[in-house]
C-alpha cells in the first residue's frame, strides 16, 4: 500500500500524503524523476525522503518506490475533484433533505470500477463519497478501498450512525480519508431524532461520533439548523467546541434536486442568512458530480443534461465545460434583470427555488 502520492494538480505537482491535510508543492523536474522511478524497485531519492520526513515524520530512505509512492499520471482533461454519490438510499429520512425520494439503487461492481477509472483518467485527485448515506452502501467497503487504490484523496460525507461499525472503523483507520465530515441535526435526542424521523438516530451519532473521535478520524462537522432545531443553535454550537471539531453552521435550505418544495418547510425563518455575491464556481471546468448511476453533471445543484461517464468514459467530460456555460446563464425568471451581477445564488440553484415556488427572499436578494 502507497505511503504517499506524486500527482499532478491543475498547473502543478503535488506531493501527498493519503490521510493528511497537508501536502508539498513539486517541481515539474522532480514530478518526472518519481514519473521514470515508479514502480521500480530503487530507493526513494533523497529529496523525497527528505520531504516526508519534514512533511509527515516519515522514514522513507530505505524503501522501494514500488512500495511506497504511487505516481498519478497525467490527464488532457483538467479536473481535479469530482464528488460521488454512491447511493441515495438512507437511513434517516431528514424532513430538510434535498434528494427528496431515498431510494437504494446504483451500478454493479463492473460499472464502478468503470465510472472510477475514468474519474482517474479525468485527473480526479481529491474525490467526496456522499449519499445517501454512503456508509450503509453495499459496496462502499469496495468503492473506497478501490478509490484509495488508484491515489485519490477520499472525503466521505455522513450521518455518523454507523461510524462505530468494527468494519467502518477498521477500514477508514488502515486507509485513513482526507476528511470525515459529519452532519448534525439537533443537540438533543427530541430535536434530532424529530427531524431525522428515525428514533434511535441521536443515540446511533453520538456512538458514531466517540468512535470516530477514538480513531482519530480527520471530522468536520457540518450543524444543520432548521425549524424543528433552531433553538438549539448554540447548544449544537457548543457540543461542536467542546469536541474541539471545525464546523460549519448551515442554516438555508434549498428545494429538491428535481425543483420540488419538500424541503423548503424547515427552513428557520430567522435563521435565513444573508449569501456572499455570487462571483462564479468551477463547476463543469475543474469539478463534476457523478449520481449514483455515473451520471456526470457540472454539480449536485446543476443537474441538466447528464453525461453517462460509464458508457461514454472519460472523453465524454468534453462536452461539460460547454454544458457547464450554457447553465450559468441567467434565463427564466431571472432573464433582463439589471441586478443580475450582484446575485448571491447560482443560476442553477436560482432555478429550482423558482421550479418550487420558493419565496423570493430565500434566493433573491432583490426581493
Amino acid at each position: 500500500m502507497h505511503l504517499v502520492i506524486a500527482t499532478p494538480f491543475l498547473d502543478d505537482y503535488l506531493l501527498l500524503r493519503p490521510g493528511a491535510a497537508n501536502g508539498a508543492r513539486l517541481p515539474r523536474g522532480m514530478y518526472e524523476e518519481l514519473r521514470q522511478l515508479a514502480g521500480s524497485n530503487s530507493r526513494v531519492p533523497p529529496w523525497l525522503a527528505d520531504a516526508a520526513a519534514k512533511s509527515w515524520g516519515l522514514e522513507l530512505r530505505t524503501r522501494p518506490m514500488a512500495e511506497t509512492v504511487l505516481v498519478r499520471q497525467p490527464s488532457p482533461h483538467g479536473y481535479c475533484r469530482a464528488s460521488y454519490e454512491l447511493n441515495l438510499g438512507c437511513n434517516f429520512d431528514c424532513s430538510h433533505c434535498y434528494l427528496a425520494q431515498k431510494r437504494f439503487a446504483g451500478l454493479k461492481w463492473s460499472d464502478r470500477e468503470k465510472l472510477l477509472n475514468a474519474m482517474r483518467d479525468a485527473g480526479v485527485v481529491w474525490l467526496q463519497l456522499t449519499g445517501g448515506e454512503p456508509l450503509i452502501d453495499g459496496q462502499f467497503a469496495e468503492t473506497y478501498i478501490y478509490a484509495y487504490g488508484l491515489g485519490m484523496m477520499l472525503s466521505i460525507s455522513t450521518n455518523a450512525s454507523t461510524l462505530w461499525k468494527p468494519k467502518n472503523i477498521d477500514l477508514l483507520t488502515s486507509r485513513r480519508p482526507y476528511r470525515v465530515t459529519i452532519s448534525v441535526y439537533g443537540g438533543s435526542e427530541e430535536s434530532f431524532d424529530g427531524l431525522t424521523r428515525r428514533r434511535g438516530s441521536w443515540k446511533n451519532f453520538n456512538k458514531g461520533m466517540r468512535a470516530g473521535m477514538e480513531a482519530g478520524l480527520p471530522i468536520n462537522l457540518n450543524l444543520i439548523i432548521t425549524g424543528s432545531c433552531a433553538q438549539e443553535r448554540q447548544q449544537m454550537i457548543d457540543m461542536a467546541e467542546s469536541w474541539g471539531l471545525p464546523y460549519h453552521v448551515f442554516s438555508n435550505m434549498s428545494p429538491t434536486i428535481y425543483g420540488g418544495a419538500d424541503s423548503l418547510p424547515a427552513q428557520s425563518e430567522e435563521h435565513l442568512t444573508k449569501r456572499r455575491v455570487f462571483t462564479g464556481c468551477h463547476a463543469g471546468h475543474t469539478f463534476f458530480h457523478s449520481d449514483p448511476h455515473g451520471r456526470v453533471t457540472i454539480c449536485k445543484v446543476g443537474r441538466e443534461h447528464p453525461i453517462d461517464l460509464v458508457s461514454e468514459g472519460v472523453n465524454g467530460l468534453s462536452k461539460l465545460p460547454a454544458i457547464a456555460d450554457s447553465l450559468m446563464l441567467r434565463t427564466g425568471g431571472c432573464s433582463g434583470c439589471a441586478l443580475s451581477g450582484s446575485c448571491m445564488v447560482c443560476r442553477p440553484l436560482a432555478k429550482l427555488y423558482q421550479e418550487a415556488k420558493a419565496p423570493l427572499k430565500m434566493y433573491c436578494q432583490h426581493a
